[in-house]
């Protein structure tokens, strides 16, 4: 892909803020699209999860992974020539083999933010969103895997750097994020 500057001269690129369930990806992926918006940044914001839910998942591929980056690499093309310069998705990438297809998918330069938080903190955050949603049936999944997933992120390590949410609130957090990245 070749996208061209638009007239503030900004090359594009892209943000995948990572981390376990509960961890805040999307709801510090949103705000970081609403300060984009306050700075006047061409962006987009994509909810990684929205781009594979589809029923049945392959047996091969329980996440429907495959079918996320075909979508992924459609629509950051779509937003990237309809004037997007930074993409910023929420979403979780396991190894550098899923990085490396994110941004192969992307086809613009990626950084990897990891959310992280105490696990108790991340527990209640969960209980707290599966009540919201009236969704009691799929809460000890998740809190199984909020940590497995914290493990696998931290066996990983391919974050290029790290947000603790565990007692900042999503505001302060998102503003973090977007100063580490050296989007400010």
């Amino acid at each position: 892909m070749n996208h061209r500057d638009n007239a503030n001269g900004a090359e594009p690129c892209a943000l995948l803020i990572t981390g376990t369930v509960g961890a805040g990806k999307t709801s510090v992926a949103d705000l970081i699209g609403d300060l984009l918006l306050g700075a006047g940044v061409p962006h987009a914001v994509m909810d990684l999860d929205r781009l594979c839910q589809a029923w049945p998942a392959p047996n091969d591929d329980p996440f429907n992974f495959r079918l996320l980056l075909r979508n992924l690499r459609g629509l950051a093309a779509n937003c990237l020539d309809a004037g997007a310069r930074r993409l910023v998705l929420a979403g979780v990438a396991e190894n550098a083999v899923e990085r490396d297809n994110y941004q192969a998918a992307i086809g613009v330069p990626l950084q990897v933010c990891r959310l992280t938080a105490d696990l108790p903190v991340v527990h209640a955050r969960l209980r707290r969103r599966h009540e919201a949603d009236n969704d009691p049936e799929s809460l000890p999944w998740h809190l199984e895997r909020a940590g497995q997933l914290h493990q696998i992120l931290d066996q990983a390590a391919i974050a290029d750097f790290t947000i603790d949410t565990t007692e900042l609130q999503p505001p302060a957090v998102a503003a973090s994020v977007l100063k580490a990245a050296g989007w400010t």
